[in-house]
């Protein structure tokens, strides 16, 4: 296995880094106050546009995508790092048009959309001129296991009827958020995993309600939030179906391959900032007569935080590798490991830097607490880890059987 980063990924990185240090971090506060001072939860920073331009002038935009035409051509080994430099501040990733939901639709458009499709939909996506959300999971419902999907879509004529309660659906409050990917069951009589479809819903479609906005641990996320929406007899053209009928559960499996590698990493880039400011603090507060630095208890989280780090960072990069040279269906046991072990490594370190900090760790003069927030969503966000761990484990037994 080669995980040498070539010179154009190294070239990024350093360009990344930069723009981070004379952009991002400086403007990390004025984002947030800009929001707060707005009264609006749903205000969209004027910052964050004006580094979104910045961004794209000096071609640090749409680096997710391995298609030249449309995005840097990068492998997911290449990208793998730029991702854990976008993960060190919450909102970066949409600064670089590098966002969750977004690159993921983008992804199953590019794989599985009709040429009108992509001119429609994906074309402005990647020009960031909208924004987008995925529909899938249900309250009444365990939608862990997308075979209970039971939000129907009913062929009626040239067109579908939608209906169903969804929630959870990250982006749909957004104001700029034109298009939502629903996923639904057009096939009852199908096998289970062939049963449901995915179809392209534009937001402004008569019968889609936003019932409420989703809290997370308390948290607002505002216009990149998570609401429950309600779709009442909805009528989308069968030409928005993406793929054709029945193909939805491959669809959302496709879509989590390299998606799990953005969100892996930019949980470990999450985690180095965490360490970063968990030394930084150690060496400016005195307990007991000496630095925190110099306390044994300290050094001992430190070293275990840069271990589990590197151990995650290293399989993630394992996982990128197998999915450019052999596949998705080769890495599959591994794309399970990363969403658990990254994310086991992410809560610690953050965790570990939140109780260096003492109370202030717990408040908003620093990102750990939303970054505890965040983390702990992981742990059920793309499937819950138990999903995970049933699935490395049959894989492992049928090798035996």
């Amino acid at each position: 296995m080669d995980f040498n980063y070539s010179e154009k990924s190294l070239d990024l990185q350093k360009r990344l880094h930069k723009f981070f240090e004379e952009h991002i971090y400086p403007n990390e506060q004025a984002y947030d106050l800009e929001i707060e001072e707005s009264g609006n939860s749903l205000h969209i920073p004027q910052i964050l546009d004006k580094l979104k331009d910045l961004a794209k002038a000096e071609g640090l935009w749409n680096l997710f995508l391995p298609d030249i035409e449309y995005g840097a051509g990068l492998t997911n080994v290449e990208y793998a790092p730029l991702a854990e430099i976008t993960g060190k501040v919450w909102w970066a990733p949409e600064v670089f048009n590098c966002s969750a939901p977004d690159t993921g639709n983008m992804e199953v458009l590019y794989d599985f959309g009709t040429e009108e499709q992509k001119e429609e939909w994906l074309k402005p996506l990647l020009e960031g001129s909208i924004r987008s959300c995925f529909a899938m999971t249900e309250p009444d419902v365990a939608s862990s296991d997308a075979t209970n999907i039971s939000s129907s879509i009913v062929s009626k004529g040239d067109n579908y009827i939608i209906n169903g309660r969804k929630w959870w659906t990250s982006n749909a409050i957004n104001p700029r958020a034109k298009i939502c990917i629903f996923m639904g069951v057009t096939n009852p009589e199908n096998a289970p995993h062939q049963r449901q479809s995915q179809i392209l819903v534009p937001m402004d479609t008569e019968g889609i309600s936003i019932l409420r906005p989703m809290q997370v641990y308390g948290y607002d996320d505002g216009y990149t939030g998570h609401p429950e929406l309600l779709f009442e007899n909805v009528v989308i053209p069968k030409k928005n179906i993406i793929g054709g009928e029945g193909l939805g559960f491959k669809i959302a499996q496709a879509r989590l391959g390299p998606g799990r590698i953005h969100h892996c990493m930019r949980a470990i880039g999450m985690a180095e900032r965490a360490l970063e400011l968990m030394i930084n603090r150690s060496l400016s507060r005195e307990a007991f007569g000496k630095q925190l630095a110099d306390q044994g208890v300290i050094q001992e989280w430190i070293a275990k935080s840069r271990i589990k780090i590197e151990e995650a960072r290293l399989l993630t990069l394992k996982t990128a590798w197998l999915i450019d040279t052999y596949g998705k269906e080769e890495a599959k046991i591994e794309i399970s490991s990363i969403k658990v072990t990254v994310v086991e490594a992410a809560s610690y370190v953050i965790d570990k830097a939140i109780q260096t900090h003492g109370a202030m760790g717990l408040s908003q003069d620093t990102p750990l607490a939303k970054m505890a927030a965040g983390a702990r969503v992981l742990r059920i966000a793309d499937g819950p880890d138990e999903v995970h761990l049933r699935s490395i484990a049959r894989r492992e037994i049928n090798k035996h059987r």
